[in-house]
């Protein structure tokens, strides 16, 4: 009997590089000129999932948010993985939106991928929902690679990781 060959679909972000991103952010706007004098803060506290922007007003918030966009791709960081909040409105005036950083399948996107891969046929391919991640298992590895290429083309929202491939 041949023996089943397998990889895992997971998505999330290494939480140390979200961290550099941020301290990077900070320092940029503390420097920029048109932030001088002004609230604008982002708050993350290490071993979360979630960001809070502080601004003066919404049109800061999103020049911050575009900071904070471009140190993540600096770093590595997908940022389909980070889902933004509504605007609320805080004391003095100022605004606040949380960002939450997805880490780990929600059971109902591991579900759909799963019935995704179901659908499509393979012949020998399996995949099962283990945690926050799917497991896909088959003998033959050109079916994997056709799995995973099926899987990528789609577009599910999150940046999906493929690894433990044995």
């Amino acid at each position: 009997m041949a023996k089943d060959e397998s990889f895992d679909i997971t998505t999330g972000a290494d939480l140390q590089e979200v961290a550099n991103a941020v301290n990077q952010a900070r320092k940029e706007i503390g420097n920029r000129f048109d932030f001088k004098g002004m609230v604008a803060e982002i708050d993350y506290e290490h071993g979360t999932n979630r960001l809070v922007l502080h601004a003066q007003d919404d049109y800061k918030l999103e020049a911050m948010w575009q900071v904070l966009m471009q140190r993540m791709v600096a770093r590595g960081v997908p940022v389909k993985n980070l889902v933004r909040g509504t605007v609320q409105k805080a004391s003095g005036g100022t605004v606040r939106q949380e960002v939450t950083i997805v880490q780990g399948l929600e059971p109902e996107l591991a579900r759909k991928i799963v019935k995704f891969i179901k659908e499509r046929k393979y012949k020998k391919a399996q995949a099962q929902v283990q945690g926050d991640a799917v497991r896909v298992s088959s003998p033959s590895r050109d079916e994997l690679q056709q799995v995973i290429a099926d899987v990528r083309a789609e577009n599910w929202g999150v940046e999906l990781r493929f690894g433990n491939y044995r």
